[in-house]
């Protein structure tokens, strides 16, 4: 009976948590919601309604991948300097007025730099600023449940994002219109998505005004309110802003040259480039995967479902289980072993797909179209069911290697600098976003043109080799990569532990 009440004690911690904490669950489902909604659309909506080519409209979603992947990291400071209340203000404020401005106007000169680019800032300023925020509201007994509730809850949005994605599209037209009511603007269906990730935001940001303290900190005794001191008070703001970013440049300067003379650190951020090879499959499928799936499926095939539904829902099924039963397997290991499945997966996608006809015209067919997509076929494209394989396959490795990632990280780190590497662990994915940019509308365009031959899958198969780099590579590397962990298995014989130096020294058998 105790282990049970000791089961269900897990989940009713959050009973006392402050409203903060659920002021920010709630804000991020509806930001998820508006994000999920347009992020799949951005690059349709690049080429359909402003007329960019595969590539020209891959070299702009790497523009705004630079430009979010640079804003935060800067975020840190800005939060430290204003507080959370304010820098959540700021960033709903910012989307706000970016998607606002995405949906009822596709003049260039206007919604590329005070839509879409600006939208790149205003994302930035949230993602870490929840993260912070999680932190500061919860207490140490209540942090594990904070983080994972968040998790949990962010891919329930992204689930939602994903259907209702497929929803405004087939009720729509994949180039259809809408006459928004009073105001008689005519928008196309991504332009539709737009705007309801615009009115997705306002509750947000109405939420976050009315409902957010400013300077609340919990601690273990108790609900604190702190007065925030910047350093940076009674500046200009243009003034207090530049010296914000310069100071934020300089702090992650010296971090990295701090770093950078320790052994573990070098380990580190070969281990991380090693993990950018899968996940650029992440990336591929939100601005690869949306051109791919209309062009081979047709217009209006739900791509929503078959990616941005099934993955979030298998993630949020698995990752407790695979939690709870691999505890004391090393998250090495399970980078290693999920890197592999996801990787796997992606070399599905570059199969015939006649291979998977008798499985499309079998009870997996029906199953897939008429049961989980709801389309009620009679003949079934086996592209769905291959497709649908490898899409589970990936979420099934991802629920087993991207949990891992921050506990490699705190296991690789000098003590008391697992802040610094947590922070420079993002360079990396910055290089992810921009190779796939610039990467993904010229395969596009070179093997899955809109008219004319395609050859989709040797597109994807030169995806699966760049996924294929990260199992293979951790693989190789493993003795010179993997560090004991604390209560877990051991390392390889000949790895390397580290010192609270950043020396090396062996490991104990």
């Amino acid at each position: 009976m105790s282990h049970v009440a000791n089961f269900v004690s897990k989940f009713t911690v959050l009973r006392g948590a402050v409203r903060e904490l659920w002021i920010i669950y709630l804000t991020k489902v509806l930001e998820i919601l508006a994000y999920g909604m347009m992020s799949s659309a951005l690059i349709l909506w690049l080429s359909a309604d402003l007329g960019y080519s595969d590539v020209q409209a891959g070299y702009m979603i790497a523009l705004w991948s630079t430009i979010l992947s640079i804003v935060t990291m800067m975020v840190g400071s800005l939060t430290d300097a204003v507080g959370i209340r304010k820098a959540f203000l700021l960033g709903f404020g910012v989307c706000v007025v970016s998607r606002g401005v995405m949906a009822f106007t596709t003049a260039k000169w206007i919604v590329l730099p005070f839509g879409l680019l600006l939208l790149a800032v205003g994302l930035a300023l949230m993602v870490p600023v929840m993260t912070a925020a999680l932190k500061r509201y919860s207490t140490t007994a209540q942090r594990s449940m904070a983080f994972s509730m968040f998790y949990v809850l962010m891919n329930v949005g992204f689930a939602i994002a994903g259907w209702a994605f497929d929803y405004v599209r087939g009720a729509l037209g994949e180039y259809g219109t809408y006459k928004v009511p009073v105001i008689g603007v005519e928008l196309s269906t991504y332009r539709v998505l737009f705007l309801l990730g615009f009115l997705f935001t306002i509750p947000g940001f109405v939420i976050t005004l009315f409902g957010l303290r400013d300077g609340i900190e919990v601690t273990e005794e108790g609900v604190k309110v702190a007065k925030i001191e910047s350093k940076y008070k009674g500046e200009p703001i243009l003034q207090a802003l530049w010296h914000m970013v310069a100071d934020t440049a300089r702090d992650t300067a010296r971090i990295f040259v701090t770093v950078w003379k320790q052994p573990a650190f070098h380990r580190f951020l070969i281990f991380l480039a090693l993990v950018v090879g899968v996940k650029l499959v992440f990336y591929h499928m939100h601005y690869t995967f949306p051109k791919y799936g209309i062009r081979e499926l047709g217009q209006g095939a739900p791509i929503g479902r078959l990616f941005g539904m099934l993955n979030p829902v298998i993630i949020v099924l698995l990752v407790p289980f695979v939690g709870a039963l691999t505890q004391k397997i090393s998250a090495y290991k399970m980078i290693m072993v999920g890197s592999t499945v996801s990787a796997l997966s992606v070399f599905i996608m570059a199969m015939p797909p006649e291979l998977f006809t008798t499985l499309a015209n079998g009870w997996l067919g029906h199953f897939v179209t008429n049961t989980w997509l709801g389309m009620n076929l009679t003949e079934v494209n086996p592209l769905y069911i291959s497709i649908t394989i490898a899409v589970t396959l990936f979420s099934v490795g991802e629920a087993i290697w991207s949990p891992r990632l921050y506990e490699y990280t705190a296991a690789i780190a000098p003590k008391g600098q697992e802040g610094s590497y947590m922070a420079l662990s993002t360079l990396p994915y910055f290089l992810a976003k921009f190779v796939v940019g610039m990467l993904s509308g010229a395969l596009l365009q070179k093997y899955c043109p809109p008219t004319g031959e395609r050859n989709s899958e040797m597109m994807w198969f030169i995806i699966a080799l760049m996924a294929a780099i990260s199992p293979l590579g951790l693989l190789v590397f493993r003795k010179y990569l993997q560090v004991k962990e604390q209560g877990r298995e051991e390392a390889p014989a000949h790895a390397a532990a580290v010192k609270s130096d950043g020396t090396k020294a062996p490991v104990q058998s």
